[in-house]
């Protein structure tokens, strides 16, 4: 299979978990999860917090939180003294934020949300149809899908 083709079907992956009700940081990371060597169920469970920008704080999109889930398990820096490997996972956090930003214009849920910086109610939004049709988050699982398909995928 071509590697678009895998980086394709990680996208479906990530979207359909996000619209079947997983957050945006949960949706990202389990489609990965069997490439980083754990479960979903794991990937699920430690991408929790990440959701609605992070707890529904609105601060940095959980989506994008999935990819960085991803990359600390594909650049681990578990070394305290490995210089290099916390310098190359930094490298591709950086890289993946910009190329997020370059496309959504921020990485900042509220931003994506065009909500105030602040915290909101830490009950999670009823998933329907005006909740689909008044956020870019499914677009945002989309590209962050992609982004850390194309960075780890060979």
């Amino acid at each position: 299979m071509l590697k678009s083709q895998v980086v394709e079907s990680r996208i479906l992956i990530a979207t359909t978990l996000f619209e079947q009700g997983y957050n945006c940081s949960q949706a990202v990371f389990m489609a990965y999860a069997d490439t980083c060597g754990i479960e979903q169920e794991t990937a699920a469970k430690l991408a929790t917090s990440f959701g609605g920008g992070m707890g529904r704080l609105r601060e940095v999109c959980g989506a994008v939180s999935g990819i960085f889930l991803v990359l600390g398990m594909h650049y681990p820096a578990t070394d305290v003294k490995d210089k290099a490997a916390k310098t190359k996972n930094y490298d591709a956090v950086q890289r993946t934020a910009k190329e997020f930003k370059a496309e959504m214009g921020s990485y900042i849920c509220a931003d994506l949300l065009k909500t105030k910086h602040q915290p909101e109610s830490p009950v999670p939004s009823d998933r329907n149809d005006q909740y689909y049709a008044l956020r870019p988050c499914t677009r945002c699982v989309a590209l962050a899908a992609k982004i850390i398909g194309n960075e780890i995928i060979k």
